[in-house]
């Protein structure tokens, strides 16, 4: 566990995962390129130690492009550890006699070590402009259409009407000194709040922090359970938060810097276009506007920012991250499930392979649509192809051979009309509204064969291929 970002630098840079960067460049396209050159290279983080026109701040970038580094930042040596933990709870039998009620009381408050912890103050204190200016961080401008400059890893924290607090990743358009527009796509928790909310709302735009909490804001956390808690979770202790200055949120204790202000839901403004991860400028469209009050900060903050693009860049491993994060929680909801794969290039909500245990007809489209019903995790995947226990969903030659083999289209491909999609999907005829794809590509039992039963497959003599096998080595040396 790390205790904040420069922990986690520090780590990095004993095992000669980071780099840095003497010569002084510009958030606006320069680092940006860097970057892009970087992660696609499948190069090591980058500390940028002299900001152009940014004095006392330094820049990071690839922090989590590769599976290990996003590994050696939740401490674990497999991502699905992180999964299991949110299952403690829910993993054992019922309790039936007073002892069973009391150990599951006991899980429970297991469970409450993850909850968030509350300090006085904390470095993210260390400075306290109350009269902030959002142009002094050195947010990025990534592509020369981009409209502007972007805070394009800033967590937004709010709290609903329960008490209950949402933190999640939003790219903050910078307008001026102090106003900004955040991207809320609607099928957001944020963007519900809004929806439901009057007047300016409460929130805070954390920048940099420990790398566990960074990761939780892109996780599809299921409502109503609380953010920080979820932090928590990934990190393997209680985030530290301490109450802000001017709101009455609690923010991270331990942050590099934090913008707190609020968002006026009845001041939409045009925000885009923005270059995003399809690889062409998104146009944006009418979102809420930030309203800055203060800017806490360290005395010498980093910024902590991403770059978007065609794949695979940063924001491919988090959505491989995210994939193994959940896959226990996936298998608890439908134990037919085996493995789940997120391609890099589908865009992460663009395709999805899944391989199942199946046990009766239809079975493959059960579990197509079960995942579309799965909330926040899998609502918004395009395209769900669905293949047997045996296909290993990470080759997808395997996966291809599997669709070219058991797949007849009047049969197994299911297209939902009318369905809800990506806001910033380039192929849906209207932007948040299109349709779904779903493949069944599993061996079909005889109730969808026409009675048949699946052919049998060709397997080689085992005595043979084992007597020829040396024969087989020399030859390919």
């Amino acid at each position: 566990m790390f205790s904040d970002l420069r922990e986690f630098l520090e780590a990095l840079e004993g095992r000669g995962w980071l780099r840095r960067v003497s010569e002084p460049l510009s958030p606006e396209l320069e680092i940006p390129e860097v970057l892009r050159g970087v992660v696609y290279g499948r190069g090591p983080a980058v500390l940028f130690e002299s900001v152009r026109g940014f004095p006392g701040w330094r820049v990071v970038g690839n922090l989590f492009g590769s599976l290990e580094r996003i590994k050696l930042a939740l401490g674990v040596g497999e991502l699905e550890e992180v999964g299991r933990r949110l299952l403690e709870p829910l993993s054992a039998p019922p309790p039936l006699t007073l002892v069973d009620k009391f150990r599951a009381a006991v899980g429970l408050f297991e469970l409450g070590r993850y909850a968030p912890r509350a300090v006085r103050g904390g470095p993210v204190k260390e400075v306290v402009e109350e009269a902030p200016n959002l142009l002094s961080i050195p947010a990025f401008r990534s592509w020369p259409g981009d409209a502007g400059r972007y805070i394009t890893y800033g967590l937004l924290v709010t709290r609903d009407v329960r008490g209950i607090y949402n933190v999640g990743v939003y790219r903050i358009q910078l307008l001026n000194e102090r106003e900004a527009v955040v991207h809320a796509q609607i099928h957001k928790r944020a963007a519900e709040l809004f929806s439901s909310s009057g007047g300016c709302v409460e929130a805070a735009v954390v920048i940099g922090g420990d790398p566990a909490f960074l990761l939780s804001g892109v996780m599809p956390t299921p409502y109503p359970l609380d953010e920080y808690l979820f932090a928590g979770v990934l990190r393997g202790a209680g985030l530290e938060v301490t109450k802000g200055v001017a709101t009455d949120l609690y923010i991270p204790a331990r942050a590099e810097a934090v913008v707190e202000g609020c968002v006026d839901v009845g001041d939409l403004r045009r925000e885009g276009p923005f270059g995003d991860h399809y690889g062409v400028y998104d146009q944006g469209g009418l979102y809420p506007v930030f309203k800055a009050k203060a800017l806490l900060r360290r005395e010498d903050p980093i910024y902590y920012g991403t770059v978007v693009g065609r794949p695979p860049l940063e924001d491919a491993y988090m959505g491989k991250a995210v994939e193994r994060v959940f896959l226990p929680v996936l298998r608890f909801l439908l134990p037919e499930v085996v493995d789940l794969n997120l391609p890099e290039f589908g865009l992460f909500q663009g395709v999805a392979i899944v391989s199942i245990r199946k046990r009766f007809p239809g079975h493959g489209k059960k579990v197509m649509f079960a995942l579309w019903g799965l909330g926040h995790m899998l609502s918004l995947t395009k395209i769900i192809i669905v293949v047997d226990h045996d296909v290993n969903v990470h080759d997808l030659n395997e996966v291809l051979f599997a669709v070219a083999q058991r797949v007849d289209p009047q049969r197994d491909v299911v297209v939902v009309p009318g369905a809800h999609v990506d806001v910033l999907d380039t192929g849906s005829p209207i932007p948040g509204y299109g349709s779904k794809l779903g493949i069944d590509a599993t061996r079909k039992l005889p109730e969808e064969y026409g009675g048949r039963r699946w052919p049998e497959e060709v397997s080689p003599d085992p005595e043979t291929a084992a007597r020829v096998r040396a024969v087989v080595e020399r030859i390919l040396g």
